[in-house]
């Protein structure tokens, strides 16, 4: 397992470690409500695993490797712990009848346990995922960005209340969000890296919501991984480029990068999925229940995504580490190192 981090210098905690925890609560209450009151979300519950070989766990891209394990009083059918509900999602917007307009949110906690484990990086998930019906009409990029703007604005609402609740954390992120595509990323920074074009953007931006992530680039790459069967990522919009889906990244201080926060987009039709199923030479998962549902027209249209909860809790209140935030398992030597630079993991 691969492990780097980042040691800020002179780094000091503006919480301690109880205060913190105070925070964690008041931060995820006032968040989730607005999220839901912002977009008309309701809260529902969610599985922490589902049955393997239904197409409903989401594949990440497609190398990730789910926890799983036999059900003793179901013949060994095997179980997955869910990597993100996606696919899950959707489902439950069609079998409880939600209506466009409407959506709904949960507690998605997962485990990685193939995750490379840094300041960033955990073996848990934990993030807010939420869905939303559409209509077929919505299926464009304005209505994509007017979403992120609601979604940024709730971000933005919690961090003046963190700073309200703890006038010692001062606010830093900027009042309007910047969109731009992963193809003028590439053509703005064609020797850099993916990830240190991100960091480019929002150092100049401070908040970007970068269009564009599964399909390939101009250098026949994509700028970062997506499964074909729950974002759309490959539809042409109006301005040539393909992709109706994106990441919110916010410029952090602390580590001079981007930090991403929330991967969301419009989800995939029929067309769609038939078209990044043949890129993906994965056409055999029209056969699993997911995929059967969607291009039997039983799910309806949707936008959705994740936001990280832990993410956006370190990044409200200024930590170095998501071990900062919530209780995971650690290299010793990463354990060690942190405690002699004033990061206490929990």
């Amino acid at each position: 397992m691969v492990t780097r981090l980042i040691i800020p210098e002179n780094y000091r905690c503006l919480l301690d470690v109880r205060e913190t925890e105070g925070a964690i609560r008041q931060i995820k209450t006032f968040f989730q409500t607005n999220l839901a009151f912002e977009l008309n979300l309701v809260r529902v519950t969610a599985p922490l695993f589902v049955q393997a070989g239904t197409g409903i766990n989401d594949d990440l891209n497609g190398v990730e490797r789910p926890v799983a394990f036999p059900i003793k009083a179901m013949a060994d059918v095997r179980a997955e712990i869910v990597h993100s509900l996606a696919k899950w999602k959707r489902m439950q917007l069609a079998d409880l009848g939600f209506a466009p307009g409407e959506g709904l949110y949960t507690d998605m906690n997962a485990i990685r346990a193939d995750e490379d484990l840094d300041n960033l990086h955990s073996l848990y998930v934990d993030q807010w995922d939420w869905e939303r019906v559409m209509l077929p009409e919505e299926r464009t990029l304005d209505y994509l960005k007017a979403t992120v703007r609601r979604i940024y604005d709730v971000i933005r609402r919690t961090e003046r209340y963190v700073h309200h609740l703890y006038p010692v954390i001062e606010p830093f992120l900027p009042e309007e969000i910047t969109f731009i595509h992963a193809e003028d990323l590439e053509a703005r920074y064609p020797a850099l890296s993916p990830k240190e074009r991100e960091d480019m953007a929002c150092r100049e931006h401070g908040a970007v919501f970068l269009i564009g992530i599964g399909g390939a680039l101009r250098n026949g790459l994509p700028h970062d991984g997506r499964a074909p069967d729950y974002d759309d990522w490959s539809t042409p919009t109006v301005n040539g480029y393909q992709g109706l889906n994106g990441d919110i990244l916010v410029y952090y201080p602390l580590f001079d990068t981007a930090l991403e926060l929330s991967s969301m987009g419009i989800r995939v039709d029929a067309e769609a999925l038939l078209r990044q199923l043949t890129l993906r030479d994965a056409l055999d998962r029209r056969e699993l229940l997911f995929h059967r549902r969607l291009l039997a027209g039983e799910l309806p249209q949707s936008i959705g995504g994740g936001i990280g909860q832990s993410r956006l809790c370190m990044l409200y209140l200024h930590k170095a580490h998501i071990g900062e935030i919530q209780s995971s398992l650690w290299p010793e030597t990463m354990v060690q190192t942190c405690r002699a630079n004033n990061i206490h993991l929990l």
